[in-house]
């Protein structure tokens, strides 16, 4: 999620190490210290029984968070690689994913040649990654539904966003990529439970872009969790994007499951979207898209979000934005402009102001 990003780089040359055999050869190694702080104001409507809200919100457009990338040549094209990355509530300076979560983002090591990078450790998603591209709301929390297709009636239908314990892949080949990842229950005697597995392939020519994934989340049921029922959760995406210059097209879609080892009914949807960004200017860049859930099941809720955004950059690092939402859904279900938070209403409206700086 930092693409792009303009990054205060400070950069150590190791000129041998100790304890390496006498006339070993030197490495470069360099870290670097990147990150995004982003705050706004927001309106919406139908934000309680109550009535309507003004709030001050934490990361608008994403997720505030600092980290650090390292690499080092290791010789015949062979790099070491690690990342740490911690998300930050603005609003109160604390860890975004709770109290204790340092590192809860990334935590990773890995290896990197001509062939592709493997990496060890806490990752985002192949799914994740992959499909990023092609929101055209670039999965912000005011406001895209992508990573969560929102709480229509308390039920969120979520994108495989991070895994622990996981082995990941990445390779890049005369335009398609292939992105595979495991994720270790680590549970003694099982394998499967609560395994993860996730694989990503994406192909970009010219202006074009296209991307496909499958995932799969097995349930802890009778290990660590005993009171989980899920048996798995699984989801299929696909993507695509042509960009015609000052215009880019993307469109989306998500096929949710989750099913259990009880016999309560699988929980079914579909999301799909549809959008684009305008480059009005090389500082003004306009965004619409349109969100839109099938969820298969009795409450026939299918909620429909339609999003605005106008980004004014100040500088290469600094921006302004002002974001809206409108959402609504069907037969009197609740509805949020939110993707974590459940609606009061069957429609609801948000505006949000907002500024960012990335470093």
């Amino acid at each position: 999620m930092n693409l792009n990003m303009k990054k205060a780089t400070f950069s150590v040359t190791c000129a041998g190490f100790a304890g390496f055999a006498a006339g070993g050869a030197q490495a470069q190694s360099s870290v670097t210290i990147y990150g995004i702080v982003d705050a706004g104001i927001e309106y919406v409507n139908h934000a309680s029984p109550g009535g309507d809200a003004v709030r001050l919100v934490p990361g608008a457009r994403n997720t505030s968070r600092w980290g650090l990338r390292g690499v080092e040549e290791l010789g015949g094209g062979l790099k070491a690689l690690f990342q740490l990355e911690s998300g930050i509530n603005t609003m109160n300076g604390q860890f975004d994913d709770g109290p204790g979560a340092i590192f809860a983002r990334r935590a990773f090591i890995g290896l990197k040649n001509r062939f592709g990078q493997v990496t060890l450790g806490r990752n985002f998603t192949t799914t994740f990654d992959y499909v990023l591209p092609f929101d055209p709301m670039g999965y912000a929390p005011n406001y895209s539904w992508v990573i969560s297709s929102t709480a229509t009636g308390g039920r969120r239908d979520l994108i495989f966003v991070r895994s622990s314990n996981a082995v990941r892949y990445d390779g890049t080949f005369s335009g398609f990529k292939f992105g595979a990842m495991y994720g270790f229950g680590n549970v003694p005697g099982s394998m499967k439970t609560s395994a993860k597995y996730d694989f990503g392939l994406g192909y970009e020519n010219g202006p074009f872009a296209a991307v496909v994934t499958f995932d799969r989340q097995n349930g802890a049921s009778g290990s660590v969790t005993p009171a989980d029922t899920t048996d798995y959760i699984q989801g299929m995406h696909a993507g695509v994007s042509y960009d015609f210059g000052q215009v880019k097209a993307m469109a989306g879609y998500r096929s949710y499951r989750r099913a259990f080892h009880t016999a309560a009914p699988a929980l079914r949807s579909d999301m799909y979207w549809i959008g684009g960004q305008y480059e009005a200017t090389p500082m003004l860049t306009l965004t619409a898209a349109i969100y839109h859930q099938n969820i298969k099941d009795a409450s026939d809720a299918d909620p429909t979000l339609f999003s605005l955004r106008a980004q004014y950059a100040l500088s290469k690092r600094t921006s302004l934005y002002l974001a809206g939402g409108y959402a609504m859904a069907k037969h009197g279900n609740p509805v949020s402009v939110s993707r974590d938070l459940t609606g009061t209403a069957d429609t609801q409206a948000g505006v949000t102001a907002g500024i960012q700086q990335r470093f």
